[in-house]
């Protein structure tokens, strides 16, 4: 195009498309300082905490901001990725994006980059880097395949925030929750087969453990509880598994407030004075393993359960950047980028 215009013309940038894999976020250490600073972005953040801001504000920075950051800081050092020094969060979500543009790489007008909704690298930087690029056309890939307004809403948000202070716009489009999507469905699938296939036992149950919410949040309208339950339903009919051999629960409550249940927790717990002493884990509202799912469950988890009387545990990993994994995501951003490409 630039060929055939006219020698005074000015300059015109090739126009390129962005995709972006946007993920909740991670403390850039363990430090109180660092954790401190993660959590205050993420708990102030009114699509995550309802409670109006008079009440939360005294909450969160007089008690919580206090207490939690050790804690935290704690759990985070017990999974922190030592030798590239960063969170697994981080490193496989830009594992997964480097893998996403080799896959993409037949088409050269696309650049794909990651982004987290709290920390870094922010959601803005990478916005503005991107539309520095050329990018003018840029896909939004929340990376939750259940739709919570605490999760992907809140993820587009700052998204949404970032561009409404740039002068040049470009063009978005925001992909949707993918929890009944075959590709989804299938990776899901196959990656419970082939991790119970690799177990020196045969589980006697396998539990698909979805990060909780506030069961008020359920009440006025969020679908993201509703969409769990059909993520699992529909992964028992593609593996072709009894009703009582895959269950749902959920895990990661905070606060006296009543939360989704079955409590992951509690449900390890009383397994065992059930007959129950064989299981094993995933967390499918996860697409990167992190400190909710290799904390969380893979150790809280494990020791609640053997402490109870269990006798064999085993933690299913996320699908990560593995090639099943990839494979529902390529098909995913594909699938948005009609049109486009």
């Amino acid at each position: 195009m630039s060929q055939s215009l006219p020698s005074d013309h000015p300059h015109i940038n090739p126009s390129r498309i962005g995709v972006v894999l946007l993920n909740l976020g991670t403390p850039d250490g363990t430090d109180y300082w660092n954790v401190r600073r993660y959590l205050k972005e993420f708990l102030s953040d009114p699509r995550v905490i309802e409670t109006p801001k008079w009440l939360w504000w005294p909450i969160l920075n007089l008690a919580i901001l206090s207490v939690r950051p050790q804690k935290s800081g704690h759990a985070y050092a017990q999974i922190w990725d030592k030798e590239k020094d960063e969170s697994p969060l981080r490193v496989i979500t830009r594992d997964q994006a480097v893998a996403l543009a080799a896959r993409l790489a037949g088409h050269d007008d696309i650049v794909v980059d990651f982004a987290m909704r709290y920390g870094n690298p922010s959601t803005r930087s990478v916005l503005e880097k991107l539309q520095a690029a050329g990018c003018q056309k840029i896909l939004l890939v929340p990376l939750y395949p259940q739709y919570s307004a605490t999760t992907t809403a809140t993820a587009n948000d700052k998204a949404f925030e970032a561009l409404g202070k740039m002068r040049w716009q470009p063009a978005v489009r925001t992909a949707p929750a993918y929890f009944d999507a075959p590709e989804y469905v299938a990776a899901l699938g196959n990656s419970i087969r082939d991790g119970v296939a690799a177990l020196d036992f045969e589980p006697e149950l396998v539990i698909t453990s979805y990060h909780g919410m506030p069961v008020e949040y359920l009440e006025r309208g969020d679908p993201y509880y509703h969409q769990c339950y059909e993520t699992t339903r529909l992964v028992q009919d593609y593996l072709g598994w009894d009703r009582d051999r895959l269950m749902v629960t959920f895990q990661s409550r905070f606060g006296p407030t009543k939360w989704l249940e079955p409590y992951t927790d509690v449900t390890l717990a009383a397994l065992p004075g059930k007959g129950v002493k064989k299981v094993a884990i995933l967390a499918p509202a996860f697409s990167a393993d992190c400190i909710e799912t290799l904390e969380e469950i893979a150790m809280q988890g494990r020791d609640g359960f053997m402490e109870a009387g269990g006798e064999k545990f085993a933690y299913i990993p996320c699908l990560n950047d593995s090639p099943g994994g990839m494979d529902m995501i390529e098909a995913v951003v594909r699938r948005e980028l009609a049109g486009w490409i």
